[in-house]
């Protein structure tokens, strides 16, 4: 019986040891896929190092009859949509959601990637993805990057 009331709080202690390390701030995870990134923070990053490459993401038209430069029919912005990024070869490097202004913003290392936007209730289909790259001079090929999501008004 001593044994065992002996065995039982070094493996709290060991246990215990384990959770701390693991809350404070290391990780041994494998996985190269960052967490969602909440809508609620203005400009979402995925990635802590790297380039910032931002963009805005939109829903248009807004209006039945599109008139050029009537501010009431300019597109909106689209809050919430998340968006992964990709490597060539198609793995996840990055995930970004929009905030309240449409806005989002991942870090991201030198390198060829896709912006694949996840579809969003109540539009149309999915925003075509967008192909683009960060040099190795940190420069984004474009700056910002446009997503645009479709209404379905006619």
């Amino acid at each position: 019986m001593r044994q065992i009331r002996f065995f039982a709080p070094v493996v709290a202690l060991a246990l215990a040891s384990a959770l701390a390390a693991c809350s404070s701030g290391s990780s041994t995870s494998a996985s190269k896929s960052p967490a969602p990134v909440p809508a609620s923070s203005p400009s979402p990053t995925a990635v802590s190092t790297g380039t910032k490459v931002s963009g805005v993401a939109t829903a248009g038209p807004v209006c039945p009859v599109e008139k050029p430069g009537d501010p009431a029919c300019a597109p909106r912005p689209v809050a919430g949509a998340v968006l992964i990024v990709t490597d060539l070869n198609g793995t996840e490097i990055a995930r970004a959601t929009t905030g309240s202004d449409g806005r989002f913003t991942v870090n991201l290392p030198a390198g060829a990637y896709t912006l694949v936007p996840q579809r969003v209730e109540g539009l149309m289909g999915t925003a075509p993805p967008i192909p683009f790259s960060v040099g190795v001079d940190g420069a984004p090929s474009a700056a910002p990057l446009e997503v645009q999501y479709d209404t379905g008004i006619r």
